[in-house]
């Protein structure tokens, strides 16, 4: 099965653009966002062009080895039973899912991020996360303990699609209940 862009393949863009961006969080029109924009479906040609053409924004044109698109190639050629197996559990995620019993790290993973893309997905009834939303604010601190500063983030980007208000049930708290579990 081929790999799919989904929360977990595009944080692996992300820490590949943070790398070679030197910044916190993806640029604006760079290759996370790119891969934002192709939510959803399989890696392939197309999608790593647009991939490209977010590192190319960055580098001015060079493509790195081991940059976002490597990475994204990379994904698209692997064959083996973990890729499938993840892409899978990612693009299948439903609300129910999200209470299913986990290893709780109280890191913003693969997992937590799935989770709170699928809570944004339920706001917005689009499978595509929002520029700037909860999910975007989630995978710019990808790999991060969930605190109080990388909370306020993803709040923030709540009320951006929601229209200023926090929902029960939404991405923050989807992230407040992944570190409440990680302490219990």
């Amino acid at each position: 099965m081929a790999a799919t862009l989904n929360s977990d393949t595009i944080s692996k863009i992300t820490e590949k653009e943070k790398e070679i961006s030197g910044r916190d969080g993806p640029v604006r029109g760079g290759p996370t966002a790119k891969a934002q924009s192709h939510v959803g479906q399989q890696i392939d040609s197309k999608t790593i062009r647009a991939i490209n053409e977010g590192e190319q924004k960055i580098t001015g044109r060079e493509t790195l080895k081991s940059g976002p698109t490597a990475e994204a190639q990379s994904m698209a050629t692997r064959n083996d039973q973990t890729t499938s197996t993840a892409t899978n559990s990612n693009v299948n995620t439903t609300s129910r899912n999200r209470n299913a019993t986990s290893n709780h790290s109280g890191i913003l993973d693969s997992s937590t991020i799935a989770q709170i893309h699928e809570a944004e997905s339920e706001i917005t009834g689009s499978a595509d996360p929002v520029s700037g939303g909860p999910t975007a604010q989630a995978q710019r601190h990808a790999n991060e303990a969930i605190n109080s500063d990388n909370l306020h983030d993803i709040t923030e980007g709540e009320k951006i699609i929601t229209g200023g208000e926090r929902v029960k049930g939404g991405p923050t708290s989807t992230a407040q209940s992944e570190l409440g579990k990680s302490r219990s």
